[in-house]
């Protein structure tokens, strides 16, 4: 990206790492069995109602590892192409903040369960770039200040809840292989399928279950010369929107400052900064601190943590096929439009019983016609996911098939499709019967209809007779409304064809 400034041109480019906190979805928190607010169950929980001794820090209370919290970090990681440590251990991080009540935080410091690994992630222009991840951390979260009262009225103060804090929170940390905001953007919202399909999280961003901090700097080359702009970290982003804002107001904002300052990077320059989503702008919050201000030490409470190759091997059998694999598949495999895939896969659920409808018998084109169109704005009006509705993968199936059969027309499907919605154990073909929905192929009915509709209407017959095939539509439809829907329409108009064309 070139820059001009003031009378000179400069040439400039970013280099961003990022930092990706994500709250798991496990049902207790990370070192103790009280609820974990990141868990659907305990989402709408009153504020500091999922508190016990061990998340405040109560003299004599000792920590428990949640182990189903460490297999979904391990499958994260395994997804990333992580190597998974075969021993971590636990640090305690020191630093006062008043939704931090015990003063420290459980985390892992040299001995992270994730160590290096890498993605691909597409780029501008064609092509991939490769994301290199550093490491992928455990730790328990923080509480959550509060600076509104309940509603939205303003306070003099902040609030603290609670509820938050010891909640089990994997940090993805990566290698500033980042050019642009776009490719940041690109791979959080990889990251954040990756984890929803993983089941490790909710991935509510609202809810803070995601939450993003680049780490920005500008390289600038002026008149032969390179300068490296003083880092700053953007703290809890928790949209898109915002990440990619803040990364391209501090392109700007840091250029503008090297130019009136000339400051560069050197050791203790990083800043930590916080974005405004009215202004559109970020704000200094602090200098930022090194690893030595947290004077970190093992956890005198905690043993290592010793993953053996069978513990391993358990975990790798729970990875289920990831987004970008189904994408490949569903595209060249099945050949389903890019758009319908990506509407397919924005939801796991979704994409789960699109998966049954498949199984179930359907070809994988009309499984997708079938979600997309009849289930999905049935959703849409109901205001839940398709794969909420309650009609079962193998009622569709019985439904696409007695369709293809022409037992019943794509109408009457439809139909059928939202009565099953409201009761997933009935047999569709017995509720077709009962509805009277099954399509007339008799040879007497039909040519009684056929007859009838040829007598109703000489000038369409006419116009069938001097060659204008358009006209048999007007014949057909006035045979479905003498069979009152019920005649099977291809029937209808090869029968019509024999009559007046012979």
């Amino acid at each position: 990206m070139v820059t001009a400034a003031t009378t000179h041109e400069l040439s400039s480019r970013l280099m961003i790492g990022m930092e990706i906190h994500v709250e798991l979805a496990t049902r207790s928190k990370m070192f103790t069995s009280a609820p974990n607010v990141a868990h659907r169950d305990f989402d709408n929980a009153e504020p500091n109602s999922l508190v016990d001794p061990v998340v405040i820090g109560m003299p004599g209370t000792l920590p428990v590892v949640n182990r189903a919290a460490v297999e979904m970090s391990m499958l994260v990681g395994l997804a990333l192409g992580c190597k998974i440590a075969s021993v971590t251990k636990w640090d305690r991080k020191s630093y006062y903040y008043p939704d931090l009540p015990k003063n420290y935080q459980i985390s892992q410091y040299d001995q992270p369960l994730c160590g290096e690994g890498s993605v691909e992630i597409p780029v501008d222009g064609g092509g991939t770039r490769t994301i290199r991840i550093l490491r992928a951390h455990l730790e328990e979260d923080a509480g959550k200040l509060l600076h509104e009262a309940p509603g939205g009225h303003a306070i003099d103060g902040s609030i603290v809840d609670l509820n938050r804090a010891g909640t089990p929170l994997l940090e993805i940390v990566t290698y500033p292989d980042f050019q642009s905001a776009q490719e940041c953007v690109t791979f959080s919202q990889m990251l954040r399928d990756v984890c929803r399909y993983l089941g490790v999280t909710q991935g509510v961003m609202q809810k803070g279950h995601i939450r993003f901090e680049p780490n920005i700097n500008v390289i600038i080359e002026r008149a032969g010369q390179t300068y490296k702009t003083p880092i700053a970290e953007i703290k809890n982003l928790n949209s898109f929107k915002a990440l990619q804002g803040s990364i391209e107001y501090e392109h700007h904002r840091q250029i503008e400052q090297w130019l009136q300052t000339g400051q560069v990077l050197k050791s203790g320059s990083k800043s930590t900064r916080g974005w405004d989503d009215v202004t559109q702008t970020t704000f200094l919050q602090r200098e930022k601190e090194e690893a030595h201000d947290y004077r970190y030490f093992p956890d005198p409470d905690l043993v290592q943590l010793v993953i053996d190759d069978a513990w391993l091997s358990r975990v790798k059998t729970q990875l289920p096929e990831l987004p970008a694999a189904r994408q490949t598949r569903y595209t060249t495999q099945f050949g389903i439009g890019t758009k319908e895939t990506a509407q397919i896969l924005d939801e796991p659920a979704v994409c789960n019983f699109f998966e049954k409808i498949i199984a179930a018998g359907v070809e994988p084109k009309r499984a997708a016609a079938l979600l997309l169109n009849n289930l999905n704005r049935r959703a849409n009006d109901r205001g839940v996911l398709a794969s909420d509705l309650g009609v079962t993968a193998a009622q569709v199936a019985t439904i696409d098939q007695m369709s293809r059969s022409s037992q019943i027309s794509s109408n009457s499907a439809d139909t059928l499709l939202g009565l099953c919605c409201d009761d997933p154990a009935a047999d569709p073909l017995a509720m077709a019967q009962e509805k009277g929905l099954l399509q007339v192929s008799d040879e007497s009915s039909l040519d009684a209809w056929v007859d009838e509709a040829i007598a109703a209407n000489p000038k369409s017959v006419e116009s069938v007779k001097a060659g204008k095939e358009a006209a048999i539509g007007a014949l057909v439809g006035a045979v479905m409304k003498l069979s009152k829907g019920k005649a099977n329409p291809k029937i209808i108009g090869d029968r019509l064809r024999a009559k007046l064309l012979g």
